[in-house]
């Protein structure tokens, strides 16, 4: 009995592999951060072999900061999007496009953990000279960025930073409620006192 041919096998284009590998890349660093994670591991996640992996990166230095690098992307634009879509009109008093990116922000620490997860590994592996100046010249970009749709003084923009820094800190450790600020410190610091209490002395 006579068989069909098999339909040739579709070549999927570098460029779109080359997305795919950072997507995986971002998932797979956010746990294992530069150091603790084996390049085979993002090319298995693919489907492809760890040379070709190589051959479009380069180095586990270059895969690392193209994931990186694409994180700050994602940022920034939806900090854009934030800001297009900000109407004064509508808005609630004492709010402008700066308060709006930052509600924006804590969304994205909420949904997109990996993310966020890779940014603290990325600011982690900064004694690495090649990695410093790539994360270093990100985090500008983002600043300029927030300055330019912001158009805030300085010293608001050097605060969006700092409670940024915290919120990601505060994301980091399991804290769920981001928009609540400083509530589970108190929260925790309550709970901390009332087990206390029930622990026998001595």
């Amino acid at each position: 009995m006579a068989t069909s041919p098999k339909a040739p096998r579709q070549r999927v284009p570098a460029a779109e592999r080359r997305d795919a590998l950072i997507e995986a890349a971002i998932h797979e660093f956010a746990h294992g951060g530069l150091h603790g994670t084996p390049v085979d591991r993002i090319a298995r996640r693919v489907g492809v072999a760890q040379p070709y992996v190589f051959s479009l990166f380069g180095s586990k230095r270059e895969l690392f900061v193209a994931a990186v690098e694409s994180c700050f992307d994602r940022t920034a634009e939806a900090f854009t999007n934030a800001a297009a879509e900000f109407d004064p009109a509508t808005a609630p008093p004492d709010t402008d496009v700066l308060t709006a990116m930052g509600k924006t922000y804590v969304q994205l620490l909420e949904s997109e953990r990996d993310y966020l997860m890779l940014q603290l590994q990325a600011y982690a592996a900064c004694d690495d000279e090649l990695i410093r100046e790539r994360v270093r010249a990100a985090y500008a970009r983002m600043v300029m960025l927030v300055e330019d749709l912001s158009e805030a003084p300085s010293e608001r923009i050097d605060e969006f930073f700092r409670h940024g820094m915290s919120l990601n800190v505060a994301a980091a450790m399991g804290v769920e409620d981001l928009s609540a600020g400083c509530e589970w410190m108190r929260a925790e610091r309550v709970s901390s006192t009332a087990q206390s209490a029930i622990l026998p002395s001595g």
